[in-house]
This record gives C-alpha cells, sequence and structure tokens, in this order.
C-alpha cells in the first residue's frame, strides 16, 4: 500500500521519556514522514490508551493518500480499534478493486464505466458515489469482521472511525462517531478550521429519531445533563455516547449502526492540510484552535504531536476535576495542488 505509519496502544514510544506519548513508524525512515504528515497519540487518565490511528501515503493508486483515527470504547475498545485500524484500509481497497471490476465488466455490456471521459460533467458525482459504495461496503464488511471474532465480546464495546482519502484534488471523508475532521484553509484573515464531519451522536436529531424508531432510548443521566447517551429498550445499560459505531453489538438492533457518513470536498490552492482527531481533543479545543496550532508548528512531524499535547494540558486546566480522555491526532499536508 505505500508508506505507512500507524500507531496504537501496542506501538513503540517515542525516546521523550513521556510513557504515556507515542509516535509510530513501520518500514520507513521516520524523517521522511515530515514531507506529508504526522499522527500522535496520548493516554489520558482513564486508564489504558484505546486511541489507534493510521496514516498512508502512495496508498492504493498513484498519488492518494489515505489517514484515520480510531477511538475504541469499553472493555474491548482497544483491541477493536486495533483491528480496525490493520484491517479497514485493505478492506477499502478490496471493494475499490471489486467496484473497478464490476464497472468493466457493465461496460462491456454496453453501460458507461464511472471513470468514461466522455461525460465530463457527471463524473465527479460518479466518481463520489463509487468512493461511497466502497467506504460503505468496507465498513459493513469491517463490522461483520469483528462481530465473527469468537473471542472477542463486543456487545458492549466498539470503536468510532473517521478516514480521509485524499486524491489529487479529491478528498473523500468517511464519518462514524463522534471523531472529527477538519480542513485547514487560508483566508485573507489567516488560517481557518472548516469541519468537514459532524460530531455523529445521539443528540443529533436525525440520529435520535433512527434510535427511536429502532425502540432504543436517548436520554442523558442526571448527574451528567450535558451528554446524551443511548440505552436498551428496558434496561440502563449500555450508555454508549454515540450514534454510531463498530462492534457495540446490544444495540445493532436499536439504533446503532455501522454506516459512515461519507462526503466529497474539491480541494483548492487555499487548503493547506486535513487534521482528524478523537473527541478528547474537540472536547477541549475549537477548529480555529487546531487549525492554528498545526499552521504555527515548525514542521509536519511536530503538528500532530503540539496539538495532542496542547489538549492533554488544556483538559487539566479547563475540566480540573474531570478525568482525562485519550486523545489522538493526525496531520496530512497537502504538499501540491
Amino acid at each position: 500500500m505505500g508508506i505507512c505509519i500507524s500507531c496504537s496502544a501496542s506501538a513503540r514510544k517515542i525516546q521523550d521519556g513521556n510513557e504515556n506519548a507515542m509516535f509510530f513508524g513501520k518500514n520507513i525512515d521516520l524523517s521522511g514522514v515530515q514531507s506529508f504528515g504526522s499522527l500522535y497519540s496520548k493516554a489520558g487518565s482513564k486508564g489504558l490508551n484505546q486511541d489507534s490511528a493510521i496514516l498512508y501515503q502512495g496508498y492504493g493508486v498513484g498519488d492518494a493518500s489515505l489517514c484515520g483515527v480510531f477511538d475504541g470504547h469499553g472493555k474491548n475498545g482497544h483491541i477493536v480499534s486495533e483491528m480496525v485500524k490493520n484491517h479497514l484500509p485493505a478492506l477499502l481497497q478490496s471493494q475499490m478493486q471489486a467496484l473497478e471490476q464490476f464497472t468493466l465488466v457493465t461496460k462491456s455490456d454496453g453501460e458507461k464505466n464511472y471513470d468514461d471521459k466522455t461525460d465530463t460533467e457527471s463524473k465527479p458525482s460518479k466518481n463520489f458515489k463509487k468512493w461511497e459504495d466502497a467506504l460503505c461496503n468496507a465498513f459493513r464488511v469491517m463490522d461483520k469482521e469483528i462481530k465473527l471474532q469468537q473471542d472477542l465480546d463486543c456487545s458492549c464495546s466498539g470503536t468510532t472511525a473517521v478516514i480521509a482519502l485524499r486524491q489529487g484534488k479529491d478528498l473523500y471523508i468517511a464519518n462514524l462517531g463522534d471523531s472529527r475532521a477538519i480542513l485547514g484553509t487560508m483566508t485573507e484573515n489567516g488560517i481557518k478550521g472548516i469541519q468537514l464531519t459532524t460530531d455523529l451522536k445521539p443528540g443529533v436529531p436525525s440520529e435520535s429519531e433512527r434510535i427511536r424508531a429502532c425502540n432504543g432510548r436517548v436520554f442523558a443521566l442526571e448527574q451528567e445533563k450535558h451528554i446524551q447517551r443511548v440505552w436498551l429498550p428496558h434496561e440502563l445499560l449500555p450508555g454508549l455516547a454515540m450514534s454510531r459505531a463498530f462492534g457495540d453489538f446490544v444495540l445493532k438492533d436499536h439504533g446503532i449502526i455501522a454506516v459512515p457518513d461519507v462526503s466529497h470536498r474539491c480541494l483548492t490552492s487555499e487548503d493547506q492540510f486535513i487534521v482528524l482527531a478523537t473527541d478528547g481533543v474537540w472536547d477541549v479545543l475549537t477548529n480555529n484552535e487546531v487549525a492554528s496550532i498545526v499552521w504555527e508548528a515548525k514542521t509536519a512531524e511536530e503538528a500532530a504531536r503540539t496539538v495532542t499535547e496542547t489538549a492533554i494540558a488544556t483538559w487539566k486546566t479547563k475540566y480540573p476535576a474531570s478525568k482525562i480522555d485519550d486523545c489522538t491526532v493526525v496531520c496530512l499536508f497537502f504538499s501540491s495542488l
């Protein structure tokens, strides 16, 4: 698949003396990472770091890059996020290959290929449909693979996922849960963070409507009125704080789905980078704050680490009585458009 860096709770640490801070490399010279992006993860104060992340350069075809963050939750959330990190990129690639093969067959029967260059006006929408199908299929298969693990109880464990694929000027995003993607765009007033995904939480009207239509319950506990959670029809369990996820099979008949929200953006010369991060970052930093930190970083490698450590420090001052959430960040820079 090309150059890859990835992170999880089991990978090696940076030599900075901090046992929670992690930066990871695999089969590459880490100095080369600076040319296109960085990732960094740091455990909060809840115990084992359940986040994972990945960053590929040369993914699939030509100039494509793929990045993603996965925020595990529940007893086995760290295992689920690791599984998704390890398997989802290959599943996506296989789904794309299957679709390409299908379009070649249908084209031979007289139908137009997704990429028929004579159909220039409709080409963007057809490309998006192809990627949307591949992403949704890959997520569906991934969820089935998790469920088939005989020695892994994921009834109340799972992970979010947000992945971004950049191919030339096209940026495709697939979001599952409450991690987030933003775009760093240069404006006349400086760098701005544009949110690319919706935080898919139970409080989103369309999400709660689906859950309640499946007899799931959505409400906040008295002691945390600001957090809407998903509950079984007749039990005060499990209290999931997101509306879509891999795993969490006890709620899959009650409105929790593994279908990603897929979107597309055509990049311009003003667009500088994309940042993906788990909700521990967005709970304490705004989109513009994150974009500014990344833009002011001295190197691409330093960007993800600085955002992560700023988020951890902000947790300590903003919510001193709360347990700090795990924080994971991936930065992908657009060196040329």
